[in-house]
């Protein structure tokens, strides 16, 4: 099948990339000549696990093309997915200009049957809108389907090649048609391929990310009532877990999510609701408890020191999770703000963010080389991402280059008997400190 992918994001590189994997030909738009120029030249632009190959063998065959001409992708394509920016309003609202702009356009250009796909995450009603500004320009057929993006950064492709299940709202039996057979190849496991109307597609994907983020919320709130108890979060955790009507995923708490779709997502389907008004008082709560979260080792370091003034603290991790370079809402950056506001300096190590860290904030930090030149010398060591890397680190090594034996981790990431028996002085979320 022949198709265009109109922008060249995280969404539409992963899903351009990962449809030419199964013999489709696929055009990818993006209005960035710079941006296609690189793409078109064999350099990735996002970073994100197994996608290279993928994107460098589908190059190689020609399944894969760029170019920043709409018109030359869309002529022969049939299905047209939409991955477009829609970032969020003060409000939360989602701005669709980029969406709706497209669709004008594609209406002024457009000379058959088309079938025109919302794959960015979009509020209800967007595509009735997106029909409605193709038809201003175009009075031949044409379909718009609703196909919401599931994907996690980091496992994305794996995500995309094997999903979980595969949405389409659409409005006609050719859509469906059509569709079925797009996505036939990544369902061969059985695994379900769900048809509906487009607003039911459209709120489906606000209200998974929304329901995740909640349970991230619920458990980080679990964890402040864990240490006015004197309970274990990991033991409680694992507890509720076990629950199959509960599950284990989602459960581990930490100082908050961040990325580009859950703090996105939230908002803008508080926002959705406030404009039939209706007050989504779980959500508005989900959103308090993630910002406040966000700065949850803060107390246990201004406690243990007083004040930091003038040290230098290490910090491992700056991505909003690990396995991916993503910065957006992350909450190492927050927490820089606060410790910077309160005189520190800061050295930081993150094996995929820092050259996004650095274009954001400059030289506010000391970006080091690895996980060890960032303690040398440090006075104590902050962890605000759960990479691999961290997880099993020469404890020595750290004692020997930290001026003080102390670690506030944000993720969990060592047993508590384990800091003790190393003798660290040890904070983390939810359970008792090692002091």
């Amino acid at each position: 099948m022949k198709i265009a992918v109109i922008g060249t994001g995280y969404v539409g590189l992963v899903s351009g990339t990962c449809f030419a994997e199964t013999g489709n030909e696929v055009i990818c738009v993006d209005i960035d000549q710079n941006k296609v120029d690189k793409l078109s030249a064999g350099q990735i632009t996002i970073y994100e696990p197994g996608l290279e190959v993928l994107f460098k063998r589908n190059l190689k065959e020609g399944r894969l093309s760029f170019t920043t001409e709409i018109e030359e992708a869309i002529k022969d394509s049939l299905v047209i997915f939409l991955a477009l920016p829609t970032p969020p309003g003060e409000d939360g609202s989602a701005d669709l200009r980029y969406v709706l702009g497209v669709a004008s356009n594609l209406g002024r250009i457009m000379t058959d049957y088309k079938i025109i796909v919302d794959k960015s995450t979009v509020p209800v009603g967007t595509a009735d809108k997106v029909k409605a500004a193709v038809k201003e320009n175009f009075n031949g057929e044409f379909d718009v389907v609703s196909n919401p993006e599931f994907l996690r950064e980091g496992v994305a492709v794996d995500d995309f090649m094997k999903p979980d299940r595969v949405v389409i709202g659409a409005e006609s039996e050719k859509a469906f048609e059509i569709m079925d057979e797009l996505y036939a190849p990544y369902v061969r496991q059985g695994n379900p391929v769900m048809h509906m109307d487009t607003r039911s597609a459209e709120l489906t994907k606000y209200a998974a990310n929304s329901f995740l983020a909640t349970k991230i919320s619920f458990m980080n709130e679990i964890s402040r009532l864990c240490e006015l108890l004197g309970a274990d979060v990991d033991m409680v955790r694992k507890g509720i877990g076990s629950d199959d009507r509960i599950g284990r995923r989602f459960l581990f708490p930490g100082i908050g999510y961040g990325g580009s779709c859950f703090p996105k997502d939230v908002k803008a389907l508080i926002h959705s609701a406030s404009q039939v008004s209706y007050d989504f008082k779980i959500l508005k709560a989900v959103e308090d408890v993630n910002t406040d979260q966000k700065k949850a080792l803060l107390p246990k370091i201004d406690a243990h020191f007083g004040s930091i003034a003038g040290k230098t603290i290490a910090m491992w991790g700056l991505a909003f999770k690990p396995n991916t370079d993503d910065i957006r809402e992350a909450p190492a950056l927050e927490m820089i703000d606060e410790l910077k506001n309160r005189g520190a300096n800061i050295k930081v190590y993150d094996p995929e963010a820092m050259l996004n860290v650095k274009e954001l904030i400059k030289d506010k930090v000391e970006y080091c080389n690895s996980s060890y030149d960032t303690i040398d010398g440090a006075d104590f060591l902050v962890i605000a991402t759960e990479w691999p890397e961290f997880r099993t680190p020469d404890f020595q090594k750290i004692k020997n280059s930290l001026r003080e034996s102390v670690i506030f981790d944000g993720r969990n990431l060592f047993d508590l008997e384990m800091m003790k028996k190393h003798g660290f002085t040890y904070y983390s979320i939810g359970r008792t400190s090692i002091k």
